[in-house]
């Protein structure tokens, strides 16, 4: 089966193949021939899955070769990230037309994005706060809308973003083809979906019984302690065959602290949390896309916009808050087909939470006590006998006696040399303070 087979012009299909991409997956198959068709669709299959060219290929396609200027699609995505991924996927998919394609979100000026709007962009890719911004200054148009997709539903319920995507609906023609996808339906969500959707017709990539997570992602649970924990993830990134690898932590402190103790360790890591600048994310996800930066540390804001097809092992460096966030988290890994490896660290203060995560997912219930040195560390992830986590030595200050230092004079008019010259060293140590209490004390007796 090829793109051309499921109804998809020559242009576009070739534009995909110059990025080797041949074979549709089967959300796209299933998804393409009916969107063609302007079938209002309910798409739901496990993030990672190709989601984004089945709602994406038709809807370039109904635009035609040569679209007049002006918003004619709107996609809506929940977070930052993920708009800039699926820009990236439409511009791949308009390579070969003269349809464009504009990025709208928060953390960017606004002049950069009002300009693409001003120059005709057709498709716009956005997320809910920035686009009914635009809107409400008249910088931005929906009344010609003829495609509105919803992408990563359950996850705008999630940041609460419901009532925003009910006001964008408000500002769009009713007569229109409208898509949903999701990983998973909410009943919030299938409420939305009755109410501003037309007949639309249901479609899963896997079969109902099939079972949460996926079949090609190992998952290995342990109770790491604090104190261990990054030696365990060096030694974990010195595993046989690992590629590029995701840290996911609670907070962004924490992640900023896993990434400097990884840089320390030699490691080439990356952090992407909400503390940063959108331009700072944005380089460090193209760093790590790029390969330049092979280790991302990243908090959950970022989880639903990392679409990196060859990451082979995400750590979650805490427990995720429930079994929809990991999910998503380990979601990250095992894309496009690939097998992966997602790894937890359990803490004994959240057992519970991940009792009821594994239970919800029919995971191991029992995390097993690891430690760096643990022999089923080694054999579990395949760890080559002897390695450590670090691949130079801590570049961190160390406080050491120099073997250069100058012999500790009587204290006679020398001293004021040896103090200009080395006195910084001679201050840290133990007897320097002593000996100068020596010589006050001498000079007032002398007094």
């Amino acid at each position: 089966m090829t793109f051309r087979d499921l109804g998809i012009d020559d242009d576009i299909a070739e534009a995909l193949a110059a990025r080797g991409i041949n074979e549709p997956f089967p959300i796209q198959e299933q998804t393409i021939p009916l969107a063609l068709t302007s079938q209002d669709i309910i798409g739901q299959a496990k993030t990672g899955t190709g989601k984004t060219f089945g709602f994406g290929l038709p809807l370039v396609q109904k635009l035609g070769l040569d679209p007049a200027p002006g918003v004619k699609a709107l996609i809506v995505v929940p977070t930052r990230e993920l708009a800039v991924q699926v820009t990236e996927d439409m511009e791949l998919a308009t390579s070969n037309r003269s349809t464009t394609v504009a990025a709208i979100y928060g953390g960017k000026s606004y002049e950069e994005q009002v300009d693409k709007i001003k120059a005709g962009a057709q498709i716009i890719v956005g997320t809910p706060g920035r686009l009914l911004d635009l809107a409400g200054q008249k910088l931005l148009s929906f009344a010609n809308v003829e495609v509105m997709v919803l992408d990563e539903a359950d996850r705008m319920l999630d940041l609460g973003f419901l009532p925003d995507v009910e006001k964008l609906f408000a500002l769009i023609p009713e007569k229109r083809h409208t898509m949903l996808f999701s990983a998973t339906m909410p009943g919030a969500i299938v409420a939305l979906a009755r109410r501003f959707m037309t007949k639309p017709i249901h479609i899963r990539a896997s079969e109902p019984d099939e079972g949460l997570t996926q079949a090609n992602i190992k998952h290995v649970i342990y109770r790491a302690h604090n104190l261990d924990k990054d030696e365990v993830v060096g030694r974990i990134l010195m595993a046989e065959g690992r590629g590029k690898t995701i840290v996911f932590t609670r907070t962004k402190r924490s992640a900023s602290k896993v990434t400097d103790e990884l840089n320390d360790r030699g490691f080439n890591a990356v952090a992407v949390h909400g503390d940063m600048s959108q331009e700072a994310r944005e380089r460090g996800m193209a760093a790590f896309k790029a390969g330049k930066k092979d280790v991302l540390i990243a908090t959950d804001v970022a989880a639903r916009g990392i679409d990196v097809d060859d990451v082979t092992h995400v750590i979650n460096y805490t427990v995720p808050e429930d079994d929809k966030a990991y999910l998503h988290r380990v979601g990250r890994t095992g894309r496009a087909g690939r097998t992966g490896i997602a790894v937890t660290f359990v803490d004994w203060d959240d057992l519970h939470k991940w009792g009821l995560i594994s239970r919800a997912l029919d995971l191991p219930l029992e995390p097993t006590e690891t430690y760096s040195s643990s022999p089923h560390l080694f054999s579990d992830l395949d760890i080559p006998e002897g390695s450590k986590g670090r691949l130079k030595a801590s570049s961190g200050p160390r406080v050491e006696k120099s073997p250069s230092r100058p012999a500790r004079s009587g204290g006679n008019s020398g001293g004021n040399a040896s103090n200009q010259t080395g006195g910084s060293m001679a201050d840290k140590s133990a007897g320097a303070p002593r000996q100068r209490t020596r010589r006050r004390t001498d000079s007032q007796r002398g007094a």
